[in-house]
């Protein structure tokens, strides 16, 4: 890599680091930094699900006492097994994939991304709108099913996974926004962990590339949450979907054009 491809991966990965912590949407930044640094499509995946992978750790931690209140046996461990199982899944299915393949995949994968983050609000409304409703003590079916296939696409790509998860958690009868952010936060470390083993296992993670990024997401996570309580969320919300959009149009330009 030249000095070009440095400052594009550090520059994609302190905007992405600063974006989730200020309003989401990282990934929108650092992946296609990687792309456009050269790395292959399923590597620079794989090196990007690493890359976040401490954050998503840091951020359950941060959330544990929300998770205290809620049923282990009942809930928690059925729904951890459930992103442990398709995180894996994910992984696998990912490195079965071709690099052609995948980078097919890339504007249809960001296009759901996008469409996610954009609908996130009036989701986030609705879940809201149901604070008052009973929540279920146990984990049904159907709510570890929805678990599951939200935890293959996370360890497949990624983008848009917090989003899946937070419908996947009203269905399953979660009603309360501070536990169902608890609740993503713990799945989603669940769910980068296991991949990022099996990505570091098979030898997918571009090593240099993770270590620059790492330096910039560091840094980004850092100024963004200096910055979180001084910038408008409105702004920085559209800023991360008008990204969104033009990086879908472009792939699909790339790809089908």
């Amino acid at each position: 890599m030249d000095i070009w491809h440095i400052a594009l991966i550090i520059g994609g990965g302190f905007a992405g680091g600063a974006m989730n912590a200020l309003a989401g949407g990282g990934t929108f930044f650092s992946f296609p930094a990687l792309l456009a640094a050269g790395i292959a499509p399923v590597s620079a995946n794989a090196t990007n699900a690493v890359a976040l992978w401490p954050a998503s750790l840091s951020t359950a931690w941060a959330l544990r006492r929300e998770l205290r209140a809620l049923p282990l046996h009942a809930y928690l461990l059925p729904l951890a097994l459930a992103a442990m199982v398709g995180g894996l899944g994910g992984g696998i299915l990912l490195l079965l994939t071709s690099d052609q393949v995948f980078f097919q995949l890339i504007p249809w994968l960001l296009l759901l991304a996008t469409l996610l983050f954009t609908f996130s609000r009036p989701l986030a409304r609705l879940v809201a709108r149901r604070s008052g409703a009973p929540q279920q003590p146990r984990l049904g079916p159907s709510g570890f099913f929805f678990q599951l296939l939200v935890s293959l696409y996370g360890g497949f790509f990624g983008a848009g996974m917090g989003i899946m998860m937070i419908a996947s958690l009203a269905i399953s009868g979660r009603t309360q926004v501070v536990e169902i952010n608890a609740i993503k936060s713990l799945l989603s470390s669940v769910i980068y962990s296991v991949a990022t083993l099996t990505f570091i296992v098979a030898g997918a993670v571009h090593w240099p590339a993770l270590l620059i990024m790492l330096a910039g997401t560091i840094g980004g996570g850092y100024c963004g949450g200096r910055l979180a309580r001084r910038l408008p969320d409105t702004w920085l919300r559209l800023l991360v979907i008008l990204i969104g959009w033009l990086l879908s149009l472009f792939y699909f330009y790339q790809v089908y054009g």
